[in-house]
């Protein structure tokens, strides 16, 4: 698969005899997979189907998905003659004649008389063919929601590999600068040292030492090496077909971490300013990671 992100919305409907329904999927970023469906109750089955489909195609995020149906009003209507049979009875015997007419309309109109043949959502389940069209629809809602995820999927791939290229381009200034920054720490302190030491007590061969130590101290190679092997990792990482997301913020803990090395031990302006610049570039990757699923 490609990179996909965990932000998206779908909305997907149906209609039927027995109604029409629409289902709305909406997915936002989250540490696992965490799935909240709103549906009427009754329906078992096709929240088990909706969630199976939801396992086998995300990793990662927070999703709600909702189910809304509007069911069709009734058609047809029955009467309940047993009910019917008493009322006409006891008005006769009241009366002294049949109910016709006004009396008839009235006793028709006596509650459990004549009963809508309405269908409840309680019983939507026993209807043929509207527990496969739900569940069918519901499937499809999560196929455009990965649609939706995979798009902005593309958009992060597109913006982590600039991104990456920036570092690299950081970092070739970085390897500059170091080379540099050696000579200078070099100079400077053979020059503090004949401030101090007018009469030359400190002979090369200790001064030498020194300035090994120090430049040893100041040395950023290392952290520039990891930092290179870190860039092609997170390039390899992008052009996988697995859910990357959690190994792109690890990464960007371990760029954060040599940026903060290489600031720390620089002992030129523009080494740091480099390293600062570094900085800036992975809080963005950082930032953008978090939207890998």
């Amino acid at each position: 698969m490609a990179l996909s992100g965990m932000t998206g919305f779908a909305r997907v409907s149906g209609e039927a005899d027995w109604g029409n329904w629409h289902w709305e999927a909406r997915s936002v970023n989250g540490r696992g997979l965490d799935v909240r469906l709103n549906m009427p109750s009754g329906l078992e089955s096709v929240e088990k189907s909706v969630r199976k489909s939801v396992s086998e195609t995300f990793k990662r995020g927070n999703l709600q998905i909702a189910l809304r149906i509007e069911l069709e009003g009734a058609d047809t209507v029955s009467v309940n003659e047993s009910v019917l049979k008493t009322l006409l009875e006891a008005y006769e015997k009241a009366e002294g004649a049949m109910a016709t007419g006004p009396s008839l309309a009235t006793l028709m109109g006596i509650k459990g008389v004549v009963e809508a043949d309405t269908l409840s959502l309680r019983d939507l389940a026993e209807v043929e063919g509207a527990v496969d069209a739900l569940s069918r629809t519901g499937g499809e809602v999560i196929k455009e929601l990965s649609v939706a995820r995979s798009a902005e999927g593309e958009a992060l791939n597109t913006l982590l590999l600039g991104q990456l290229s920036e570092m690299d381009a950081l970092r070739k200034q970085a390897v500059g600068y170091a080379e540099a920054q050696k000579s200078a720490i070099a100079e400077k302190y053979r020059q503090r040292i004949a401030e101090f030491d007018t009469e030359g007590l400190i002979s090369d061969e200790r001064l030498v030492t020194e300035i090994a130590v120090i430049a040893t101290k100041a040395d950023v190679t290392e952290e520039l090496d990891r930092l290179e092997a870190h860039i092609e990792r997170g390039r390899t990482l992008l052009s996988s077909a697995e859910a990357v997301g959690r190994d792109l913020g690890f990464l960007a803990q371990e760029l954060n971490r040599e940026a903060n090395t290489l600031c720390s031990k620089s002992a030129a302006l523009d080494l740091t300013n480099t390293g600062l610049a570094l900085k800036s570039v992975v809080d963005q990757f950082k930032e953008q990671a978090a939207n890998v699923e």
